[in-house]
Formats: structure tokens, C-alpha cells, sequence
């Protein structure tokens, strides 16, 4: 303190003032004072595109052209809007919006299991054990907004997306962990959309009450649950028994506004933008996705759907066919919906209150045709499982645009430096929606745990 407001303070004291209490007045504002100069999270909602399967960093965000081919693969670079940073000839529109982005080339860690790997980006904790059941993982990030109280009216605070494509192919990612509410409790779980946007007869449940039923009748429905529900207390306890009664009663919120069940109505947007998000799953849903978090949604997964061929070349999982596939149903789809929704979002006011994340949750290897210990073997045209180097994209709220964080060795194999790990992305994500990451939540036990370890990646924030 200086000579002054010690002088001053001496001053209050003799008035009969409380001294200490004086000093932890002046502390308080001293402290707010340099509150409101560090860096302000500004999202008030996040959009999680996640690529499951992990995209091949060489072929998409990190190219490699001074490589050898075997390395470098079959795909050429093309200059983006940053100067000296060049990305994918297959993602030319997002090239061309690389100033509204963060690339980080340098996400690393050491699970080369799919189902288990998700668990690092979905909560910002690795999975607790191999084999552990879903409920027994942390909570995701959706998950934990939820139980903050986030969101408002009858949309529920969580969405994940996870079309069903029917061609036979096997649907892994409802079996990756980290996705839902773990230990929190089912009631925390996302209402989950298995519907393909794309399709003429698209429909999010039965959210409309039919010809025959008065909403009189609608009511009295409401009431016999009730009645119902209370001849259940004695399984209050039960998880699944709350769980349902949280997700009945958000149903009948739903029934009766309109303005939350035309969320999920892609009709009442014009022909040309649903064209510009692509007429395809995956498009479909990133757009469905933007409907909800203008309606309130908080936070909305989108899962890539199952599109592959079966047993070959599915998600990103490109064991076989990688430069076909990325080529042809992966690198234009997801450059045309990432393109319209960072396009929309910024016509609509809403990108610097919205974070979007994009990411898989992990790479491929260096070379074409390797194998590696625990992956799946890969043909002379693919590429394995790799989770020591990869690339995560941000955009939007609280994100600085146009700067690449870390970057890899000559072969993307290992980061070169800033080695940024998916503990941290988790990190980030939860300071720029304003939630402390080292915040601590009871589990189903009431021991206080901490959501994430990670620490936020600062470079990337405003």
C-alpha cells in the first residue's frame, strides 16, 4: 500500500470503521479489477463435430508435400487465406476460411483404440478401465453443461446426433465411451437424434399432438402420469426410474411449444441452405445442430454417420481406401457443412457466441500401408490407427481466428512442438463456454471429482 491509503485507512479506523474489513474491501476490487482485464470466455453454446474414426492429419490439415509418397500420399496442398499455410486440395472452401479458424497440429496421446480414445475429447479424462460399462465413465462435456443448469425452455440442454445410415454397416460409435452422462446419472444422458435430416420423411420423435387428441385429453394424460408417478417414490432412488420421469416431463414441455418443436423442422429453412449444408447426413445434421443452438440448445454433438462400406472403409476409419474416401465422401462433405454452418452462423450474429470444434479422436499413420500394435492392420491404400499426432479445428466463441497452434515432425508422426493434448482441448472447451475446468461435481457416491486435468490452450483465445 502506499503512504496514502495508509493514511486514508488509519483515517476510517478512527471513525470507528472496521479496518480488516476495509483491506478485504480493497482487496476484492483489486482483484475484480484484474478479472476484467484477463481474457473473457464469450460462447454461449459449442457445436462438437466429431469425426469418429480419426481423419489422416497428412491428407487433410497437415500436408506433407517434401515427404516421400509413401509418406506424403496422393493429395496436393493448396494455399489457404493465412499467408505461408497451406491445407488439403479437398477442403477448398475451408481453405478459404482458415482466418476464422485455430488448427492445432499437435494433439497427441497414446490409445489406439477407437471406443476408448473418445473418451479423452467427449469429458477431458481418459476412460477409467478397458471394458468399464458407459455409466461408469466421466461425464461428457455436453453432460456437464446439462448438470450446470445451461439452457433454457423445453429443449433439452444436451443433443447428440447420430444418424442411422441403413446399409448394413456395424455402428461403433455407440459403443465409444465418454458420450453420454457416465456417473452424473442417465438423467443427464443427451436426447439422442438417430434420424437421417436427410431424408424427405425426417422426424425428431412425435412431437406433435395427432388429430384425435385434444390437448383436454392431452392434459389428462399429463395428470394419470403424474398420478402414476407417485405411486413409483418408492424407487425414487433408481437412476432409470428419475431418469425417466426428467425425460417424460421435457417431452410434455415439448408438446406444448410450438416454437421448441419447430427446432427440429429442417422444412422451414429454404431449399438453397439446406443445399448448402450438403442434401447428406452428416450436412443435414450439422444444420440441425445450428437450429438447436439458435432455439437454446447449449450443446449439440454431431457424430459422423456410418457411410462406408462395410468391413472396408468406414467413418474415417480408412484401414482401405483412404484416398478414395477422403476424396469422395469425406473431405467435400465435411468442407461444405463446416463451410455453411461457420458462413450462417456469421450472417446470423451468432459465431462469436458459438464454439465450434472439430476433431476425431485420433490420426493415422505416418506411412501408407503401416501397421501398428492394437490397430486394425491397414491395405497398401490405407492407413492404421495413430493417436500420436493429429489435428483438432476450433472456431467461434472465445477462439482466436486464423492461427495454427503446434505442428509435427516432417512425417506427422510426433509433434514437433506444443505437443497439445485432448485433456487440454477439453480444457478449452469448458473456459470458453465459462466453466472452470478444474471444477469439482459429486459422483453417484457424493465424492467431489474434478470434470478435467487439462489446462486451456491460451495461444488460441482472445
Amino acid at each position: 500500500m502506499g503512504r496514502r491509503e495508509v493514511l486514508r485507512a488509519g483515517a476510517l479506523s478512527l471513525a470507528g470503521l472496521d479496518l480488516p474489513l476495509w483491506f478485504q474491501v480493497q482487496a476484492a476490487a483489486r482483484a475484480e479489477s484484474v478479472s476484467a482485464h484477463k481474457e473473457r470466455p464469450r460462447a454461449k453454446a459449442c457445436i462438437f463435430l466429431f469425426m469418429w474414426g480419426g481423419p489422416a492429419q497428412q491428407d487433410t490439415w497437415d500436408m506433407k508435400p517434401n515427404a516421400p509418397v509413401e509418406y506424403r500420399g496422393e493429395f496436393q496442398p493448396i494455399a489457404s487465406k493465412l499467408p505461408g499455410v497451406q491445407i488439403c486440395e479437398h477442403l477448398p472452401q475451408l481453405a478459404q476460411r482458415a482466418d476464422k479458424l485455430a488448427i492445432i497440429r499437435s494433439m497427441t496421446h497414446g490409445d489406439v483404440d477407437h471406443t476408448t480414445a473418445t473418451h479423452f475429447p467427449l469429458t477431458g479424462r481418459g476412460v477409467p478401465r478397458r471394458g468399464a460399462p458407459l455409466p461408469d465413465d466421466w461425464p461428457s462435456i455436453g453432460s456437464v453443461v446439462a448438470r450446470l443448469g445451461r439452457g433454457h425452455g423445453p429443449l433439452p440442454p444436451f443433443v447428440s446426433m447420430m444418424p442411422i445410415v441403413p446399409n448394413g454397416a456395424p455402428r461403433f460409435v455407440e459403443e465409444s465411451h465418454g458420450q453420454g452422462a457416465g456417473w452424473l446419472g442417465p438423467t443427464l444422458n443427451p436426447m439422442r437424434i438417430d434420424a437421417d435430416g436427410s431424408k424427405p420423411d425426417y422426424k425428431v420423435g412425435d412431437f406433435s399432438l395427432h388429430a384425435d387428441i385434444p390437448e383436454a385429453r392431452s392434459n389428462r394424460r399429463r395428470e394419470l402420469l403424474g398420478d402414476i408417478d407417485q405411486q413409483l417414490r418408492m424407487l425414487e432412488g433408481h437412476a432409470n426410474i428419475a431418469a425417466a420421469r426428467s425425460h417424460y416431463d421435457r417431452a410434455f414441455s415439448l408438446l406444448s411449444s410450438r416454437g421448441a418443436v419447430e427446432a427440429f423442422d429442417l422444412t422451414r429453412e429454404p431449399q438453397s441452405v439446406r443445399e448448402r449444408y450438403g442434401m447428406n447426413p452428416h450436412g443435414q445434421s450439422v444444420l440441425q445442430a445450428r437450429r438447436l443452438v439458435e432455439a437454446g440448445v447449449p450443446f449439440v454433438t454431431v457424430f459422423w454417420p456410418n457411410d462406408g462400406i462395410t468391413n472396408v472403409s468406414v467413418y474415417w476409419d480408412t484401414h482401405n481406401r483412404n484416398f478414395i474416401d477422403l476424396k469422395t465422401r469425406l473431405c467435400p462433405v465435411t468442407d461444405q457443412a463446416f463451410s455453411a454452418l461457420l458462413d450462417d452462423l456469421q450472417d446470423r450474429r451468432m459465431l462469436d457466441e458459438t464454439l465450434i470444434v472439430w476433431t476425431g479422436e485420433m490420426g493415422r499413420t505416418p506411412r501408407v500401408g503401416q501397421g501398428v500394435v492394437g490397430g486394425a492392420g491397414a491395405g497398401r491404400d490405407g492407413r492404421d490407427h495413430w493417436p500420436s499426432c493429429f489435428t483438432s479445428v476450433l472456431a467461434g466463441g472465445g477462439v482466436r481466428g486464423g492461427i495454427v497452434h503446434g505442428s509435427s515432425d516432417r512425417f506427422a508422426a510426433y509433434p514437433a512442438n506444443n505437443p497439445t493434448s485432448p485433456e487440454d482441448l477439453a480444457a478449452t472447451i469448458y473456459h470458453c463456454l465459462g466453466v472452470d475446468p478444474h471444477l469439482q461435481l459429486p459422483d453417484n457416491l457424493g465424492r467431489p471429482l474434478t470434470i478435467c486435468e487439462g489446462t486451456p490452450i491460451h495461444p488460441i483465445l482472445f
